[in-house]
């Protein structure tokens, strides 16, 4: 049976993420833990993720998750959600702190003054919201995801990847930013697929069925 983790570190959606995936996969072992060894057992992780980024690194540090997300991110399917995927990135302009490092790249606040629709209309942070995302690469999670489908988001804070070769996707608030990113086994969102109904549990039922390969 296939052992899926969801890092518990205080911080994330767990019940909602825990209840998606047990919906596309009532085969799997969905287990919600702050047991590293757990996490070091499991077949494939989820990296979920609300709050600020200065609690999400103190928690994982204070809990001793750290290093099992470090060596999951590196090993075996691994999917990071909201600031689960900004936590993989190298340093962020909230609090001024470091991540995990795993990818290169920022994390930067969306800037205010920017922030303008093509109406002339001032956009609100965080966005809070349905938005497109626009595939940029294939890949075994996009199976069955129309390019544009919409996702749910709420954020502050985006992703300016450190090499475009990362980009999986794209979406425009106004400006086009990685709202998806992919390197070999891992694979990380901006958005929130367990609350993005149809398209959102497409996609983690594509996360389960995956062995890591692009």
């Amino acid at each position: 049976m296939t052992r899926i983790a969801v890092v518990d570190y205080g911080m994330g959606n767990l019940r909602s993420v825990s209840k998606a995936l047990e919906h596309v996969a009532p085969y799997a072992s969905v287990v919600v833990t702050g047991d590293p060894d757990e996490v070091a057992k499991a077949d494939k992780v989820v990296f979920p993720g609300v709050g600020a980024m200065p609690d999400c690194i103190r928690e994982l540090e204070s809990r001793g998750l750290k290093q099992a997300v470090l060596e999951a991110a590196a090993a075996k399917p691994f999917l990071g959600i909201c600031l689960g995927m900004q936590a993989l990135f190298g340093h962020s302009e909230e609090g001024n702190v470091d991540g995990l490092s795993i990818l290169p790249g920022a994390v930067r606040r969306f800037p205010v003054e920017a922030l303008v629709d093509d109406k002339g209309e001032r956009l609100k942070v965080p966005q809070i919201g349905w938005n497109q995302v626009h595939q940029a690469m294939r890949h075994p999670l996009w199976e069955g995801i129309a390019d544009g489908a919409r996702f749910y988001f709420v954020h502050s804070y985006y992703v300016e990847a450190g090499s475009p070769e990362l980009v999986a996707a794209f979406t425009h608030y106004p400006f086009a930013y990685a709202s998806a990113v992919a390197r070999g086994n891992l694979f990380a969102v901006q958005f929130h697929p367990e609350k993005s109904q149809a398209a959102g549990l497409s996609l983690l039922g594509n996360f389960v069925a995956w062995d890591g390969a692009c």
